[in-house]
């Protein structure tokens, strides 16, 4: 049975703040396939959630590769895979000294989280110690927090990077399960989701989020973000594809602005008091439309990300000072 369509986005947004309702799939489905001419509306009743959730506040992060390239994976979208003949840099891990360097760009990028990402399937546990030598460092020298991505985990790994410091572990879902095999065949969706239950299990915060404009459907993403919901991420990052040439899916169409917008504002209604973080692909698909994604993101990446540039951080500061928000200053 279907929905009744919605006709008060704003009525909706108080009943999931007021009332802790949670949509149904219907119900974000529709989110997803309202008429242009409401995102608006639409907007602006994410916007009550995020407001009450978030305020005014944008959380900065800054992503540091640690280790580009080499991964014997085949993920059809990265730069990165095995499979890909992008021409990007590549290269083995960073020394710890320059990985330390790095938290201190991000402070000077006004970030409050720092992210340690490394190509690969898995670490080491010689890798794993190399970025706590890290961490420790970071963690002596300033208030950043720290988010770690370096492949799947096992338990000892993801107990250590606590001990170490490491407050947050990355691990996206990527695509929906029933899409997966067309997007990466050497491993499964399943893993991905013991990586990010065995972080959490360990004490790491769960970041999983979602690479949007893979050739999913709607439906798929609507299950998404029921999916992340369900695993209970803290940090949903919101990736749009970057449609990359050497990579299998150099052709993929790019979503449009307000596709993107739609995705965020029900990305916040199905997690409602969850960090939605626009992340890859922001400048490329958002395009002008930028600042309206605040209205239902609370935080984005500032400065370039793993192979693909970025805007520069003043050009970030200066569009969340234009809507009013705020950075949300460093703080454990």
């Amino acid at each position: 049975m279907k929905a009744a369509y919605i006709k008060d986005w704003g009525k909706l947004a108080n009943q999931v703040i007021e009332e802790g309702y949670a949509l149904t799939k219907e119900e974000a489905h529709q989110i997803l396939t309202v008429p242009d001419e409401q995102i608006l509306n639409i907007m602006n009743a994410a916007y009550q959630i995020r407001h009450h959730y978030y305020g005014r506040k944008v959380k900065l992060n800054m992503i540091i590769n640690t280790k580009s390239g080499l991964c014997p994976e085949d993920c059809g979208y990265c730069s990165q895979s095995i499979i890909s003949e992008a021409p990007i840099d590549k290269y083995a891990w960073l020394t710890q000294e320059k990985i330390v360097e790095g938290a201190f760009e991000a402070k000077r990028r006004k970030a409050g989280t720092y992210c340690i990402v490394a190509s690969g399937r898995r670490p080491t546990d010689r890798e794993v110690e190399h970025v706590i030598g890290a961490v420790k460092q970071i963690r002596e020298e300033t208030d950043l927090k720290i988010c770690a991505c370096l492949g799947f985990l096992n338990d000892d790994q993801a107990s250590r990077l606590v001990d170490a410091g490491v407050h947050r572990y990355n691990h996206n879902l990527n695509t929906h399960a029933d899409h997966y095999d067309e997007i990466c065949s050497t491993h499964s969706y399943d893993d991905r989701v013991d990586t990010v239950q065995k972080s959490k299990q360990a004490g790491l915060s769960p970041c999983s989020g979602a690479i949007f404009g893979m050739g999913e459907t709607e439906e798929q993403r609507v299950d998404i973000a029921f999916e992340i919901n369900r695993l209970d991420a803290d940090s949903i990052p919101c990736n749009f594809l970057v449609s990359v040439p050497g990579t299998p899916l150099e052709n993929q169409k790019s979503l449009t602005p307000m596709q993107c917008l739609k995705i965020l504002a029900m990305m916040r209604f199905v997690n409602p008091t969850k960090e939605i973080r626009i992340s890859g692909g922001r400048e490329i698909n958002l395009r002008s439309l930028q600042p309206l994604g605040l209205f239902a993101a609370n935080s984005i990446f500032v400065g370039d990300y793993l192979t693909t540039e970025g805007q520069e951080p003043t050009s970030d500061w200066q569009l969340i000072e234009d809507l009013g928000f705020e950075i949300e200053e460093c703080a454990l």
